[in-house]
C-alpha cells in the first residue's frame, strides 16, 4: 500500500479517541474499549490516566495503537476513574471526558451442594453432585487420590456453566473404585474442597434393606404441550426415597414454577412438556442401605412433522474491528430436528461426524479479513440456509476520480467515484480559494456522489478536496482539484472619478479601478454631455484603457460625466454623475461631485 502525502490534510495532534467506553468487569480488572480518532494511522500509542476514588493522584498506562486495553492490578468493589488521549509523532491528543466503574466484590467459593457418601452396588451407577457459589463464579472440578478424575467408566457433567459438576461412575467396580472422591472450588478468591466416600457391595451379598427399583421408567412418547409421567417404585428399610435424573445431571422440580413435580408414589410428573423436556431418565432409589439406579428410559416429546427454520438466525452483517473475535450463533428448529453446520463458501468448517442437532455457535478469533459464512440446517424434510456477513471494519479509503463538471461565476459542481467497497454513510467537502491565508470551509452529511458548491466568487481559482465517513470515522482526503469560476461583470462602478481642465478647451479624466471587478477589466467606457436630460444613448460615448481627454469644450458649458467598466461578459454599471464647468478664458480647478 502506497500513500501519497500529498493528497492528505496538514497533519495536526491526534484528536479525541470516540466511543470510550467499559467493557468486561471483574474484582481486580477492568476492560477498556474505544474507536481512533481521526488521524487513525498517525497514531503511535495511546496515553490512560485513572484514579481511585475522589483521590486526586493519578496513575499513568502507555501502550501501542489498539482499541481495548485491559487495566489490571485494581481493587475489589472500588470505583475508578478513566481518561485516554491518542498519541502521534506530533504531540499527544486531547483527553476523553473521566468515565467511571466500579470493580466488582469479590467472594471466596462456598457450597451450595455437597456430595454424600454413596454405597453402590458392583455393576451399578452412583453419581455425586457437587456445585458451588462466588465471585467470580467458581470452577468445580473432581479428584481422586489428588488427581483429576480420568477414566473411561467415569464422567464429570458439567452445570450451571463450570460452577457444579455431576460425577458419574458406571459401571462399578470393586475394589477399584471404592475410595474418596474429592470436589474442589475454586476461583481468583481462594480454594475449598468437599470429600465423600464411595463404598460398592456385590450383588450377592447385599444387606436385606439395600433399595430395589420396583418399577422403573420406561420409554414414552408424548405430544408437545401435554403431560407426561415417568413411573418409579422402589421398596427397601427404611423406605427409599426416590430422586430423578434427566441426561445425567439431577432434577430439582422446585425450579420449574410448578411445571415439574413428584408425586408421592415417586413418579416424576411433567406437565405442559417442551422439546426440552426430552432426554434420558432414570429414577434414583436411595436409603441408608445404598442408592440404586433404574434402567435408563427415554422421554420423547413428539411435535407435527416440520421442515427446518431458523429460531435464532445469524446476523445478516457484523462489524468487528481488526483482530477481533466473535461468536456467531445459529439455531434452527423443525421435527425432526435438523442438523446444524457452518459453511466458508464451499468448505464445511463443521466436520461431518461432529455435526450437532439444532444449535451451531461459530467462534471466530484474530479476524483480519472480511468474509460470508452460512448457516446450513438439513433434515429430511428439507436444507435451509442462512447468510452471515462479517465485516472487519476499516477507515474509508479517499474517494477517487474526484472531476469539475461546471462552473459558473458563483458555484463550481463536481463528480467523484467512492473508492470503496464497503458502505459510506456520507461524504464532507473541503474548499478554499487558493491563496496562502484562505482557510478549507466543510459541507457536510453529503449522500451523493455529485455536488455543486455555491456561494463563491467569481473569477477565483479555488481548491476542493473530499473525504468520506463511515461507522468508524472520517478517512482522508482525495487529492486536491483545482478549479476557476467563470467572470462576470462588474459588480461597482468605476471609484474616484475626476475631471480637470487642463488648457481652454480640454479636459483629461480619470478613475480608479471597481471595488468588484469580477474577472478581466477589458476597458472603460466614458460618457459626457452638455444636456444631462438626454437619454444616455445620446451621449458622447468613448472606450478607452485608462484615462481619457475631451476636447473642443464649449466656454461657459457645464459638462456632466459618467464611467462604466467592462469585461469579457459585459458592462458594469454607470458610476455616479460629475458636472464640470467651463470657465471663459482659463483652466479650472478640479470639480465637485454632486
Amino acid at each position: 500500500m502506497s500513500i501519497k502525502l500529498s493528497t492528505l490534510a496538514p497533519f495536526v495532534v491526534p484528536g479525541q479517541p470516540t466511543n470510550f467506553q467499559v467493557g468486561e468487569v471483574s474484582d481486580t480488572s477492568v476492560e477498556l474499549t474505544w474507536e481512533p480518532a481521526f488521524e487513525k494511522e498517525g497514531i503511535i500509542s495511546y496515553e490512560l490516566h485513572y484514579r481511585e476514588g475522589r483521590q486526586e493522584s493519578q496513575v499513568k498506562k502507555t501502550f501501542g495503537p489498539t482499541s481495548s486495553y485491559v487495566v489490571e492490578g485494581l481493587r475489589a468493589n472500588t470505583e475508578y476513574f478513566f481518561s485516554l488521549a491518542a498519541v502521534s509523532n506530533k504531540g499527544i491528543g486531547a483527553f476523553t471526558n473521566e468515565i467511571s466503574q466500579r470493580t466488582s466484590q469479590a467472594t471466596p467459593p462456598r457450597f451450595t451442594k455437597v456430595p454424600v457418601d454413596m454405597i453402590g452396588v458392583s455393576g451399578g451407577v452412583v453419581s455425586f453432585v457437587c456445585q458451588a457459589t462466588g465471585d467470580p463464579k467458581p470452577r468445580v472440578t473432581w479428584n481422586k487420590k489428588g488427581k483429576r478424575v480420568n477414566s473411561q467408566r467415569v464422567e464429570t457433567v458439567k452445570f450451571d456453566e463450570g460452577a457444579g459438576a455431576v460425577l458419574r461412575i458406571q459401571p462399578l467396580q470393586a475394589p477399584r473404585d471404592e475410595n474418596i472422591y474429592e470436589c474442589v472450588a475454586e476461583n481468583s478468591k481462594g480454594e475449598i474442597s468437599v470429600q465423600a466416600k464411595l463404598s460398592i457391595i456385590r450383588e450377592d451379598l447385599l444387606p436385606a434393606g439395600f433399595p430395589n427399583i420396583d418399577m422403573g421408567p420406561q420409554l414414552k412418547v408424548v405430544e408437545r404441550t401435554r403431560t407426561a409421567t415417568m413411573l418409579c417404585a422402589a421398596s427397601g428399610n427404611p423406605d427409599p426415597e426416590i430422586t430423578w435424573f434427566k441426561d445425567f445431571l439431577p432434577i430439582d422440580p422446585s425450579t420449574s414454577n410448578g411445571r415439574i413435580k413428584q408425586l408421592r408414589s415417586g413418579a416424576l410428573q411433567i406437565e405442559n412438556t417442551e422439546e426440552t423436556d426430552q432426554g434420558k431418565y432414570e429414577c434414583v432409589a436411595s436409603n441408608v442401605e445404598g442408592v440404586r439406579y433404574s434402567s435408563p428410559a427415554n422421554l420423547y416429546v413428539r411435535v407435527r412433522r416440520v421442515p427446518p427454520r431458523f429460531s435464532i438466525t445469524p446476523p445478516t452483517m457484523q462489524e468487528i474491528m481488526p483482530g477481533g473475535s466473535i461468536n456467531i450463533t445459529c439455531v434452527a428448529v423443525g421435527s425432526p430436528m435438523p442438523y446444524v453446520k457452518w459453511m466458508l463458501n464451499s468448505e464445511d468448517l463443521t466436520p461431518e461426524d461432529e455435526m450437532p442437532v439444532g444449535r451451531n455457535v461459530l467462534e471466530l478469533n484474530d479476524v483480519h479479513e472480511s468474509a460470508n459464512y452460512t448457516c446450513v440446517a438439513m433434515s429430511s424434510l428439507g436444507i435451509i440456509e442462512a447468510n452471515s456477513q462479517i465485516i472487519v471494519k476499516s477507515w474509508p479509503k479517499p474517494p477517487a476520480t474526484l472531476v469539475v463538471t461546471e462552473t459558473t461565476a458563483t458555484s463550481i459542481t463536481i463528480i467523484w467515484d467512492s473508492g470503496n467497497p464497503e458502505p459510506i454513510s456520507h461524504y464532507i467537502i473541503q474548499y478554499r480559494a487558493k491563496s496562502p491565508e484562505s482557510k478549507f470551509e466543510t459541507v457536510d452529511s453529503i449522500t451523493t456522489t455529485r455536488y455543486s458548491i455555491g456561494g463563491l466568487s467569481s473569477n477565483t481559482d479555488y481548491e476542493i478536496r473530499v473525504s468520506a465517513y463511515n461507522t468508524i470515522g472520517q478517512g482522508p482526503p482525495s487529492e486536491l482539484v483545482e478549479a476557476r469560476t467563470v467572470e462576470q461583470a462588474p459588480a461597482n462602478p468605476p471609484r474616484n472619478i475626476q475631471a480637470r481642465i487642463i488648457c481652454q478647451n480640454t479636459m483629461m479624466v480619470c478613475w480608479d479601478e471597481p471595488e468588484e471587478p469580477n474577472g478581466q477589466i477589458k476597458g472603460y467606457r466614458v460618457y459626457y454631455t452638455m444636456d444631462p436630460s438626454q437619454p444616455m444613448s445620446m451621449w458622447h460615448n468613448h472606450n478607452v484603457q485608462d484615462m481619457y481627454t475631451i476636447q473642443s469644450l464649449v466656454a461657459t458649458e457645464t459638462y456632466t460625466i459618467r464611467v462604466l467598466a467592462f469585461t469579457s461578459v459585459g458592462d458594469g454599471p454607470f458610476s455616479d454623475p460629475i458636472h464640470v464647468k467651463v470657465l471663459q478664458g482659463e483652466p479650472s480647478a478640479p470639480p465637485s461631485r454632486h
